[in-house]
């Protein structure tokens, strides 16, 4: 199987985020700003069981695609998870700390994605 692109798994986790009413997501395209990651994608849940349930399906997406986790950090509790996925890095806030660390901001640069116009990867969203 070849390697998935991705603007792929990055549009493919903001529209499953989006399938289970994450509010104001954005896919910020990084490449050519930093080498840390290609793509972010930033997204805030209402609490921390939404946002606990947001990692968890992030998490699914990495098993069915078969993307080797490289890494979580944070809890739903301390009001951000991020997810690293390699070239594609998920930041899960709550609404306090999607304001306090302001990551649209510090990566002003970086133009944002349409990820709803994106072919989505269907195999991430079977069960």
């Amino acid at each position: 199987m070849a390697p998935l692109e991705p603007l792929a798994i990055a549009a493919t986790c903001a529209q499953l985020l989006d399938k289970y009413k994450a509010q104001n997501i954005l896919m910020l395209w990084l490449e050519g700003l930093t080498t840390i990651a290609d793509y972010f994608v930033i997204a805030n849940a209402r609490n921390p069981r939404q946002l606990r349930a947001l990692s968890h399906e992030v998490l699914g997406i990495a098993r069915r695609l078969d993307i080797r986790l490289l890494g979580i950090e944070g809890t739903a509790e301390s009001g951000w998870v991020l997810v690293d996925l390699g070239d594609v890095i998920v930041h899960l806030f709550d609404p306090a700390r999607r304001a306090l660390y302001s990551l649209e901001v510090l990566w002003g640069d970086a133009p944002q994605g349409d990820w709803a116009a994106v072919l989505q990867i269907e195999r991430a969203f079977e069960d």
